[in-house]
């Protein structure tokens, strides 16, 4: 298991940056699906957690197979996806992502968010991470990739209208006030002999730049999305998921014939299939039962069912 804590700076609020999250991520899912891939949300609901209190429970399913490097397409099926569960009990919130025919794959990113500048060494309070694992992530500066560039979400160039904040520039961290940072611990496992360390690096490499986009979004953003309510943040998403699953579906329905170089089945494969797991070439230990409980306990891999 690969284990790195990230941590993103923003110029924001923690209080600001609830409103903001909610936004970024439904406009974000929103404008990345299309073409049969894309965020199809499958329940947001109310949940209560024991020691963090009231939140929102969300999953999702992910369809991203172009997405995937050629040495993985030949291990998935036609139509894939990943799923997403996240428990948000904000300013903590957890998200674990499966795959269904991958029984050894499994994401958990734990978050916290604080006002500062990112120097707490213990935030999660329980093992600080070792400083060899901690990334810090500057959204001024850090490259993206050139597909997801765009101007009017350069930090460097932005301006706010309404906050009179930015534009950022270069060692904004250790003086622009407010600040906030958002702690994300995250373990990644994908336990296949022979590909679990390409995997896991390629995940990482994957949510460096997945974290870079969508916090450098939501502070370009912050115009169409402060001062809104938490309800009107919450109707908006509403809106906002609606569209996308028509979208996802829309464009599914609309899909040619299959790829001839990609497995021609689309039903995930069971945790226990292990015949058709080792007609992949993929080999498996035996699988240990999984919790039923609705809300995570560390370091849960759920069997099935992708923020």
């Amino acid at each position: 298991m690969l284990m790195k804590e990230y941590r993103i700076c923003m110029p924001l609020t923690v209080d600001e940056y609830r409103i903001g999250q909610l936004y970024m991520i439904s406009k974000h899912s929103c404008e990345q699906s299309g073409g049969g891939e894309g965020v199809e949300v499958v329940k947001n609901e109310p949940d209560t957690h024991p020691q963090h209190g009231p939140g929102q429970l969300t999953e999702k399913r992910i369809y991203l197979s172009s997405k995937l490097p050629s040495w993985a397409k030949a291990l998935v099926p036609r139509i894939f996806y990943v799923t997403e569960k996240a428990w948000n009990f904000y300013p903590y919130t957890i998200t674990e992502y499966s795959v269904s025919f991958l029984p050894r794959f499994s994401i958990r990113i734990e978050t916290r968010f604080e006002n500062n500048k990112g120097n707490n060494n213990n935030v999660f309070g329980d093992t600080p991470t070792p400083a060899e694992n901690v990334c810090f992530l500057d959204i001024l500066t850090d490259p993206i990739p050139e597909k997801h560039y765009k101007e009017s979400e350069d930090l460097s160039r932005w301006q706010s209208s309404k906050t009179e904040r930015g534009p950022l520039e270069k060692g904004w961290r250790d003086c622009h006030k407010p600040i906030m940072c958002s702690y994300k611990r995250v373990q990644c496992s994908f336990e296949v002999y022979g590909l679990q360390t390409r995997t896991e690096e390629f995940i990482h490499r994957n949510i460096k730049d997945i974290l870079l986009v969508g916090h450098r979004q939501a502070v370009a953003w912050i115009d169409e999305w402060h001062g809104l309510s938490l309800e009107e943040v919450r109707e908006y998403e509403q809106a906002m998921q609606e569209k996308t699953n028509s979208k996802v579906k829309s464009s599914q329905s609309n899909a040619g014939p299959p790829d001839a170089s990609r497995p021609l089945f689309s039903r995930s494969i069971s945790v226990t299939d292990e015949r058709s797991l080792k007609k992949m070439g993929v080999t498996t230990a035996a699988m240990s039962d999984t919790s039923t409980s609705s809300v995570p306990h560390s370091p849960l891999r759920l069997n099935s069912t992708p923020e």
